[in-house]
């Protein structure tokens, strides 16, 4: 089975926390973008858990072939990490992913998946931390027709049986599927593995297949944004703290209950 697995390139985002925390996180001129250089890029969190699943299918005795695609400039060292882990293939499409809304994103992906021979399954995150959209999965399923099974914790195959579990707000609902699918993936997966050092300097000499958009045959009007940002801001968040006094936990109690009934918290 062809296993496809779509990673994003992504801010840090404990560092862009720790940036909004310390009240530095600023947004440039132009409304829309961060004027921080200093912020590392890395794969999405999602994804890699993605990546991790693919390999848990592997290690459960699955024959598959794992690729991993990313859109962008500046994603080899992503792609070079996905080739440690254990993809068998890298692909790079390069193109400034700033200038795509997630339809477009989708577009290209499926595109890709259906010119480069199609997918038994294809493995996104759930999300994306810079964005939270978490729509572009349901988008290539939609695209090529494949059903889509979201946030889900476990894999199995059994014989030409997908089966998935889900994360519900109602506990874990387990669903099957014959044929193929898109699944994203949750961090109730668990923890991702790390590349051993040895892998880590094979996939340093690996190069990705790189493929351009033009020749995914896709029209200006499947590349054009539907939806575009409009502006970008850090909110103002004011924190109030009030210290209460007491000689002891009865009387802070106390105190505490007389100030909750006066703002009508409690009666």
């Amino acid at each position: 089975m062809r296993v496809v697995i779509c990673v994003k390139n992504v801010f840090d985002p404990d560092a862009v926390n720790n940036y909004a925390l310390a009240g530095r996180l600023e947004i440039g001129s132009d409304g829309k973008s961060l004027t921080q250089t200093t912020i590392p890029r890395l794969i999405n969190g999602f994804d890699e858990q993605a990546i991790e699943a693919a390999l848990l299918l592997r290690d459960a005795g699955a024959n598959v072939q794992i690729t991993v695609v990313s859109i962008g400039s500046d994603v080899k060292d992503l792609l070079k990490h996905a080739a440690a882990l254990g993809a068998d293939e890298i692909v790079e499409i390069a193109h400034d992913p700033s200038t795509l809304d997630t339809h477009a994103v989708a577009e290209i992906l499926a595109a890709y998946i259906r010119s480069s021979g199609g997918a038994g399954l294809v493995l996104c995150g759930r999300q994306a931390s810079d964005d939270d959209q978490a729509v572009v999965p349901a988008l290539i399923g939609e695209i090529l027709g494949m059903p889509v099974i979201p946030v889900a914790k476990a894999l199995a195959l059994q014989g030409a049986t997908l089966r998935v579990t889900r994360v519900t707000p109602n506990g874990d609902e387990i669903v099957e599927c014959d044929g193929a699918a898109v699944v994203t993936i949750s961090n109730e997966l668990g923890e991702p593995r790390f590349p051993t050092a040895a892998n880590k300097i094979k996939a340093r000499k690996q190069k990705p297949t790189e493929v351009s958009v033009a020749s995914l045959g896709l029209d200006a009007a499947k590349l054009a944004p539907k939806v575009k940002l409009v502006r970008q801001f850090v909110p103002q968040i004011q924190g109030q703290c009030e210290m209460l006094q007491g000689d002891s936990p009865a009387a802070l109690a106390q105190a505490l209950i007389q100030k909750l009934r006066a703002e009508s918290v409690i009666s």
